[in-house]
């Protein structure tokens, strides 16, 4: 399965981050190619991508509070993200890991540039309080 994982840090503390990735109607704020979000349940929501108003792809997400994670599935192309916060001082470190199948593989350059942009876009919305 390919995959990549990044990492990133910010001076923000673990609870702003938190307070982003818990509630995925704000995704579209930092997460790069996310044009709009609906919650259909706590744990499930659908996503349009910037340009494509007419592709809703449904998400599973699933959060951990006491590990710091939050996992995101697409049900569409079956890409998992997973947000792994971490205390680093003042600030949080931020990595994720991201798994796509095989049939996948040729947008991983793709996927690396969009995480890239929005761990970077995240950090510093935490920072400026969400």
């Amino acid at each position: 399965m390919p995959g990549f994982t990044l990492t990133g840090r910010t001076p923000a503390a673990v609870e702003e981050v938190w307070k982003l990735l818990f509630d995925p109607t704000r995704f579209p704020e930092w997460w790069a190619g996310v044009e709009t979000v609906r919650t259909e349940a706590p744990d499930r929501y659908t996503m349009w991508p910037d340009g494509y108003p007419d592709f809703p792809m449904p998400q599973s997400l699933r959060t951990e509070r006491d590990a710091g994670r939050v996992t995101v599935s697409c049900q569409v192309s079956d890409i998992d993200v997973v947000w792994q916060l971490a205390e680093d001082g003042d600030g949080t470190l931020i990595e994720v890991r991201v798994d796509l199948p095989d049939a996948e593989a040729q947008r991983l350059p793709a996927q690396r540039d969009i995480i890239h942009r929005s761990l970077d876009a995240l950090g510093r919305l935490a920072v400026a309080g969400g």
